[in-house]
């Protein structure tokens, strides 16, 4: 008899022992979705901490034996990573958790953070055979939080020790998560690897963009720990193009990995764009990070990047959006509304961290996007925009709102947004987050490079496949390739540069060939 048990498929001999295997397993016409348990809406407001619970292990073994195990995963085949999702669920419902982490550490460097914040009902919950059954998927996410989560506490995850070192190394610029894996993948080869960063902290948006409810920093800081332990060595408050050259970089380096990410904020044409109290989300998210490092940060301590006591007005439907308006909530704002001008069934961000957002109190103007703002101070004190009297001279007082509705396709297949003449209307605000995505700095100029190509989008041009770019030698992965995009793909494209330099030095020849 053969019978899905452990990580592959065998014969086993007797017919019990295969009934209790399958026993594990199954269980979604019996037992139904469980999520761990949710902080109550008033609590969480309070704080920063995380707002899932974590399962027990009885509960995480019971809601990994609802898997199906079925003999085409798509979730497997949706995540960027293609982890072995399936099979870590049966180890987790077997109790067997140190060989879950094995298995899903195996094609995953972070799955602690994947668990805490991908996007699983996009991707691997989203596409779950039961799930399209109706019967509610396997909670995926949190059973690899679980699982990563015991690893740590039972001390599985050890620091990187590689069996032999090699003389190569490796110059690694952006200490996000797509720099982070290659460094990871890199070291446990034994290569000496280098990681150079503009900020004091690594870790990149995963430290100073997400915010703790989504992603407390700790997590982070054991990650990265653990690559210093094994002999990752970091340089931070290093800008390269003004602390080091890039080409000095390369000069040092046997190979070089650009991992830089994209951080310039996209820019809104509109009258009163420059008034005071418009603010750009990257600027507003690392700010608040950094407090809760206990940091020294004067423009929030002066208000300027503090929501308490204000009117809030997100404008934007991502991800980076709805952790600005849940950001906005805890920091004691009278109000957060977000503008979007497509509706929710179109909108990019998480429908999971929309849902969380409204229990929050977050009020969503669908339809809607900003033709401008009004401004304190006299019609003639107002450089731009429309001036609003009784209001601090050139502060923000409100977003001038025209109202929108879906019509054809784009090119894309999504509808659209239409403006309807004559239905604008002022939304009043004290702080206006802009939150209209990021675009790639201009890397060849900023770093003085000749023949470093990019696309017409500015990302930086590099072979889908080894990721190398048109300078030989040097590789690039991320968003600085992809545009802004998930921390899942970034871990992929880390993974695989990493894998391609590790076959340019064991088989150069074939790899010259390909």
């Amino acid at each position: 008899m053969y019978v899905f048990y452990g990580v592959r498929p065998r014969c086993i001999g007797g017919e019990t022992e295969g009934v209790l295997a399958e026993q594990k397993m199954l269980k979604f016409v019996t037992v139904d979705k469980a999520m761990p348990d949710k902080r109550p809406p008033d609590l969480r407001r309070a704080d920063f901490h995380e707002i899932y619970g974590e399962y027990a292990r009885e509960k995480a073994a019971e809601q990994a034996g609802r898997c199906s195990q079925c003999g085409v995963p798509y979730c497997q085949s949706h995540c960027p990573l293609h982890n072995n999702i399936p099979d870590w669920l049966r180890l987790t419902a077997e109790g067997r958790l140190q060989e879950a982490y094995e298995v899903s550490q195996a094609t995953n460097t972070f799955p602690e953070i994947c668990g805490r914040i991908c996007p699983q009902d996009r991707l691997c919950e989203g596409n779950c055979v039961i799930e399209q059954s109706g019967h509610g998927t396997v909670t995926i996410g949190s059973v690899e939080k679980y699982i990563t989560d015991t690893a740590f506490e039972e001390g599985w995850v050890k620091p990187i020790t590689p069996k032999t070192e090699r003389e190569e190394s490796v110059g690694i610029i952006g200490a996000g998560p797509g720099g982070l894996a290659a460094a990871d993948r890199l070291r446990r080869a034994g290569l000496k690897v280098t990681v150079y960063d503009r900020y004091d902290r690594a870790g990149g948006l995963m430290t100073y963009g997400i915010p703790g409810f989504k992603l407390e920093k700790p997590i982070v800081m054991q990650r990265i720990e653990q690559l210093e332990k094994g002999g990752v060595e970091f340089r931070l408050n290093c800008d390269v193009g003004v602390d080091v050259t890039f080409a000095k970089i390369r000069g040092m380096h046997d190979f070089v990995v650009i991992a830089t990410g994209v951080y310039k904020s996209r820019d809104l044409q509109a009258p009163g764009v420059g008034s005071a109290g418009i603010v750009r989300a990257i600027d507003y998210l690392t700010a608040s990070n950094r407090k809760s490092f206990g940091d020294d940060v004067p423009d929030f301590d002066s208000g300027e990047l503090s929501a308490e006591g204000k009117r809030v007005v997100v404008i934007g439907g991502g991800d980076t959006a709805m952790d600005c308006v849940r950001t906005a909530v805890r920091q004691g704002a009278v109000s957060v509304k977000c503008l979007y001008r497509r509706d929710r069934a179109n909108m990019p961000g998480s429908q999971r961290e929309v849902a969380n957002a409204e229990e929050e109190g977050v009020e969503f103007v669908w339809l809607s996007a900003p033709k401008g703002f009004t401004a304190g101070g006299t019609q003639e004190g107002a450089v731009q925009g429309v001036a609003v009297e009784g209001t601090e001279l050139g502060k923000i007082a409100g977003v001038m709102v025209q109202r929108m509705r879906l019509g054809q396709p784009d090119a894309t297949g999504r509808q659209s947004p239409e403006l309807i003449e004559g239905a604008d209307y002022v939304e009043d605000a004290d702080m206006v987050v802009m939150a209209l995505g990021f675009e790639p700095e201009e890397l060849p100029k900023l770093w003085d490079t000749d023949g470093l190509e990019v696309t017409r989008w500015g990302t930086v041009k590099a072979d889908f496949r080894s990721h190398e770019t048109s300078l030989p030698g040097v590789y690039a992965v991320g968003d600085i390739v992809r545009g802004a995009s998930l921390v899942v793909w970034a871990i992929r494209d880390g993974r695989e540069a990493a894998d391609s330099i590790l076959a340019k030095l064991t088989n150069p020849a074939a790899v010259a060939a390909e």
